[in-house]
């Protein structure tokens, strides 16, 4: 019989633990992003990860392996074609992409462009690849004087839409990007539409909170559906919604960046609801993974273990807490894209084994089989549950 109530599924957007095995075919060998990071600042001290376990799945300086961690713990490899943030999501929620989602490395075709301008009333301008805070920096003050948004994509299946708050306000632009989202269907579907807000002035401009992602829908059942499905919470904090199209959630919270949705999970775990808390924490790969900073990724990590505390206060007798990612996006490697990654796999609380190694999961979908099995919904098409080893049952 089950012996959870709760489950808390924490998700550190772009925090890898060291290259998948298939990372070379994505040009990302040697790929790690926490080790790297440690490594570049001199060392990384994360106290209340390290005593969960999270030295024992990969070497960070500063933080060392524990021998008797308060939690289970190992890594789970991603065997979704791509390595972005819904073929993430949706395989630890047991749906796996066995084709990856278009690409446009010479920008999108022309023909579709000149639909969309057609279908928004405005002509655009870009189309190619870019950094998000580069093709500001190129065409910010183009846009600006002529009102027309920046269109952009990178080396995962997105379709960026980039204007200034005070040019195109969010309403228009998430507008203007739902648009987009109906059009990109069949061979042009691309895994997100996402808007790119900005502000400031030629010289100056930066990229704000507002973000939002129009993600298509799971191409199969996902283990937020079958708890909905079963009279289940399932609450999505941050880009959760987005990620799996509203689909599968009983309740929203689209908290904007990590501190809300840190703040947000702790509201959450002060009510009563038997289910799933899902929270996003996006920062590690929106601020600093993309733009090579490991000094603010680094921050970013201490910001969540000084939260760590508070959770477990919180944690219920029935309650499990679970820490993992989507992908990597290691902040010293070249170039400024994801990064194929091994993701971390923590588990703690009451009803957890302590001192457990999972070892090297085949499959992100590991977490949602788990889940599945444990609140005794139908399985998942993915994933090998690890729910008798960690004590769940």
């Amino acid at each position: 019989m089950s012996r959870l109530k709760r489950a808390i599924v924490v998700v550190l957007d772009g925090v890898g633990v060291g290259e998948n095995p298939d990372a070379a075919a994505y040009g990302d060998e040697g790929a790690s992003s926490i080790e790297h990071c440690a490594r570049a600042l001199g060392g990384l001290e994360l106290p209340h990860l390290g005593k969960l376990g999270l030295g024992n799945i990969t070497p960070i300086q500063g933080t060392p392996p524990e021998p008797q961690p308060l939690g289970a713990y190992g890594s789970m490899i991603e065997t979704a074609a791509g390595k972005d943030s819904v073929a993430g999501h949706w395989e630890l929620m047991g749906v796996v992409l066995q084709q990856p989602l278009p690409t446009y490395p010479d920008g999108f075709p022309d023909e579709l462009v000149s639909a969309f301008e057609q279908a928004i009333g405005r002509r655009v301008i870009g189309n190619k690849v870019a950094s998000g805070t580069e093709i500001i920096k190129e065409l910010g003050e183009e846009h600006v004087r002529t009102g027309r948004p920046i269109l952009y994509t990178s080396a995962d299946s997105v379709f960026q839409i980039a204007a200034h708050q005070d040019v195109i306000p969010l309403d228009e632009l998430y507008r203007i990007c739902q648009i987009a989202r109906d059009m990109l269907t069949g061979e042009n579907a691309v895994g997100r539409v996402i808007a790119r807000p900005f502000i400031g002035q030629p010289g100056s401009f930066v990229r704000t909170e507002h973000r939002r992602d129009f993600a298509l829908a799971p191409t199969g059942i996902t283990l937020l559906d079958e708890l909905k499905d079963a009279g289940k919470a399932v609450i999505g904090i941050g880009k959760i919604e987005d990620l799996f199209a509203g689909r599968g959630l009983t309740e929203r919270d689209h908290t904007e960046t990590n501190r809300e949705g840190m703040a947000a999970a702790l509201r959450w775990l002060e009510r009563d609801f038997e289910g799933l808390l899902f929270v996003n924490l996006v920062e590690f790969d929106m601020l600093w993974g993309h733009r090579r900073d490991s000094q603010g990724y680094a921050q970013a990590l201490h910001d969540v273990d000084n939260w760590l505390p508070e959770v477990q206060r919180l944690l219920r007798p029935d309650d499990a807490l679970f820490i993992v990612a989507d992908h990597g996006v290691d902040p010293t490697f070249r170039g400024t894209d994801h990064t194929r990654e091994r993701i971390p796999l923590l588990a703690y609380g009451q009803p957890i084994r302590p001192a457990t190694n999972l070892g090297t999961r085949g499959s992100f979908a590991d977490l949602g089989q788990t889940l599945a099995e444990v609140f005794q919904v139908a399985p998942l098409a993915a994933g090998n549950s690890f729910a008798q080893a960690v004590g769940l049952l």
